[in-house]
């Protein structure tokens, strides 16, 4: 049976990983718990669980910066931020149970990337709690990195696998005056890359550009956010891209319609979901593969980034192999790929870093191994670990 710790704060955190450590005993570390497909999780001793590290820690408002516990609610921390007219650019999948620091640890970003960057852009401090028992400052509000390491950086999509994340930094921006979202329906990959290609192409910067995919079905949505004339200005370059392609751009204040799009890491239980790392231009071709699967089942494309997904679902057997080929795929115009989530049936037949090693995967290793010598934090969770 697994034991389960709760630290009240940094230094309980860092002495229950020091006591794992002696002890030989492996760790799980969960905030939410939204984001437990990631990786090939092994069995472990213990599950520290972050959730009484919570609530912000400093707000400076005319600064633009703001610093919560790690085991604070995403959600949570825009309501507050709300109350003084901001909010942090991010929009992850989970994004209403997803903590902070399950956030930065899975380096989760969402459609906003395009416009404001990712994690990497917005975080600018950490605490993190480190398996020999120590406490390391990173970035803001501290004097320097540890070990010559920027510490900020190695955290973002390190699954826990260093150390966990006790407190994080980040920039926070106002409120937008205005914001809208075009969606455009189109006849099928060619047609909605082109648009998307148009956009990209332009010095606008949409808050979301996504390509989705369904064997009957492709749409784009462009979403836009900030000065209203910069909106309506956004709006207008869409209508042009569509009618150049023979359709048209249907317009809404409301963006929920993203909302499904990005929540498909976390509906997507059945078959497998394949997140992969593409050249912009690569995507329609990696598209149009797809659509010759007989597994295809959805396609979602953070079309201005060159980061997409795509569900493959039907028999066990068609799944791994139409898998297999999107990872391949990746590799071949220099992207990378994984598997991100995958049926229970699927997980013996199907690895989640089944594709290629990735690129700089020697020295992924040593930093492992300089921070967690005894292998306890999160067994399987990342490709080296």
């Amino acid at each position: 049976m697994t034991d389960v710790l709760r630290p009240a704060d940094a230094a309980a955190c860092a002495a229950a990983l020091a006591g794992a450590a002696r002890e030989r005993r492996t760790v799980r570390i969960s905030g939410g718990g939204t984001k437990s497909y990631l990786g090939d999780m092994r069995p472990t001793d213990l599950t520290l669980e972050t959730g009484a590290l919570s609530g912000v820690v400093d707000h400076v408002p005319a600064d633009l910066t703001i610093t919560v516990a790690a085991g604070t609610r995403l959600a949570d921390m825009q309501r507050a931020l709300g109350a003084h007219g901001q909010f942090l650019p991010l929009d992850p999948p989970h994004g209403d149970a997803a903590t902070i620091g399950g956030i930065v640890a899975a380096g989760s970003d969402g459609f906003g990337r395009l416009r404001y960057g990712g994690v990497r852009d917005q975080l600018i401090g950490t605490v993190v709690a480190l398996a020999d028992g120590s406490i390391a400052h990173a970035g803001g509000r501290v004097v320097k990195n540890v070990a010559g390491y920027d510490l900020n950086k190695l955290l973002i999509g390190s699954l826990g696998t260093l150390g966990a994340i006790v407190e994080a930094t980040l920039k926070v921006l106002p409120l937008p005056e205005a914001r809208a979202l075009a969606v455009i329906r189109c006849d099928g990959p060619a047609a909605a890359f082109a648009i998307a290609d148009a956009l990209v192409r332009t010095p606008l910067r949409p808050s979301a550009l996504v390509v989705e995919g369904a064997p009957r079905e492709w749409n784009v949505y462009v979403g836009a956010h900030g000065p209203r004339a910069q909106v309506e200005r956004t709006m207008r370059e869409t209508e042009r891209a569509a009618d150049a392609q023979g359709t048209r751009a249907d317009r809404s204040e409301d963006d929920g319609p993203l909302g499904p799009l990005r929540e498909l890491p976390a509906t997507a239980a059945d078959g497998a979901l394949v997140r992969a790392a593409l050249p912009i231009g690569s995507q329609r071709s990696f598209a149009e593969s797809l659509v010759r699967s007989d597994a295809f089942a959805r396609f979602v494309a953070d079309a201005g980034t060159g980061i997409v997904r795509a569900h493959l679902r039907g028999e066990d057997a068609v799944v791994v192999s139409a898998a297999d080929t999107l990872l391949a795929g990746a590799a071949a115009v220099g992207g990378s790929a994984r598997v991100e989530r995958r049926a229970p049936s699927l997980r013996d037949r199907l690895s989640a870093w089944a594709g290629p090693k990735p690129g700089g995967h020697f020295l992924m290793r040593r930093i492992k191994d300089a921070f967690d010598p005894g292998g306890i934090l999160e067994p399987g969770r990342s490709a080296v670990a």
